[in-house]
């Protein structure tokens, strides 16, 4: 089942004052021309470009169930997945499932089909960001984890009151590589280098077995693997990220003179994101980038700067979250120019 959400005002039951900046800190980033994408793995990331951006401020770390609870006790917010839904948006459903509710992963009993993700994924009535595997779960003790189950909506409307923006998607891959231009992994050119693991991904065989070798089956804390060259935490793995662009299938192609990169470039058209796998439900997509806990080498290899996957906007996931930057220079006291 999908979610469509409301605009990002919607839910917000009262607008309080606007958050003072209580992240865990930003870190400026230069700006520069890259090149965005891999022509040696996922079509979707194809083809690779130069694209140029400029100097911006990212948040060091992804936005915390602690940070996202300060936003809804300051401002009332209903996320996507806590509102009731409309049946006429969803002809057909099991009326069981027309209740508020979200997206989670559960792990097999054993082998499966892995081109059906219906295998692992269930719509869970009672799942949101408080509650991120069902009514039974909670966050307590997981306050310094990624917020999850925020759909698109949820992180946009969190952004705004924090008076910062999602980032692009060019945006956010220039952040992942850390000055690392053409490096296949966000530190470098091996998956654990020296036997290491710096991303919390999947180890074993998905999606019924996780070895957990990196000492997590599901999300963990913020910041708790090295950072990257720019000093960014968990740009792979861990959750997926929501970023502002919308999603096409391919990227756009170099600009035919060399010395014409585009400059911020914002993705393509709404209109070009719908699913043409499912014609009748026009739910548009945006980009998510970074990959999860759930990426594993023999599935889903998506811990890489430039792997991207579709996500439609409507929809929160157990391994889905976000962080958000500044695109203003002016520093805030505690931030660090890198």
């Amino acid at each position: 089942m999908h979610r469509q959400g409301p605009s990002t005002s919607a839910g917000m039951r009262s607008t309080g004052t606007q958050m003072e900046d209580t992240s865990p800190g930003m870190v400026r980033l230069p700006g520069g021309t890259f090149r965005m994408g891999s022509d040696r793995h996922y079509r979707e990331e194809a083809p690779a470009r130069r694209v140029h951006v400029d100097p911006f401020w990212m948040d060091a770390r992804t936005v915390t169930n602690a940070e996202f609870a300060a936003f809804v006790a300051a401002t009332g917010y209903v996320t996507v997945a806590e509102r009731p839904l409309n049946p006429a948006d969803y002809p057909g459903a099991r009326p069981d499932l027309l209740v508020p509710g979200a997206l989670v992963f559960h792990m097999t009993e054993g082998p499966v089909d892995t081109t059906l993700v219906s295998n692992w994924w269930s719509y869970v009535p009672g799942a949101c960001w408080r509650h991120p595997e069902g009514p039974a779960s909670n966050v307590a003790g997981r306050e310094d984890h990624p917020v999850v189950q925020v759909a698109f909506d949820d992180a946009a409307a969190y952004a705004a009151w924090a008076g910062k923006e999602l980032p692009t998607e060019a945006e956010w891959e220039f952040a992942a590589r850390g000055g690392l231009d053409g490096a296949e992994f966000v530190w470098g050119a091996e998956l654990n280098p020296g036997g290491v693991h710096l991303a919390n991904t999947w180890q074993g065989p998905f999606p019924w077995r996780n070895f957990a070798a990196d000492g997590f089956e599901r999300t963990a804390p913020v910041g708790h693997y090295p950072p990257n060259g720019y000093g960014l935490s968990d740009m792979a793995g861990n959750v997926w990220q929501w970023t502002s662009d919308w999603f096409a299938a391919r990227h756009a192609p170099d600009p035919a003179k060399p010395c014409c990169a585009p400059t911020d470039p914002r993705g393509p058209a709404m209109e070009g994101s719908y699913d043409p796998a499912q014609p009748r439900i026009r739910i548009p997509r945006r980009v998510v980038k970074g990959g999860s806990f759930l990426c594993a080498p023999s599935y889903c290899r998506r811990y890489r700067p430039a792997a991207r996957h579709a996500q439609m906007v409507d929809t929160g996931m157990s391994h889905i979250g976000f962080r958000c930057i500044r695109r203003d220079a002016q520093e805030n006291p505690g931030e660090t120019s890198r």
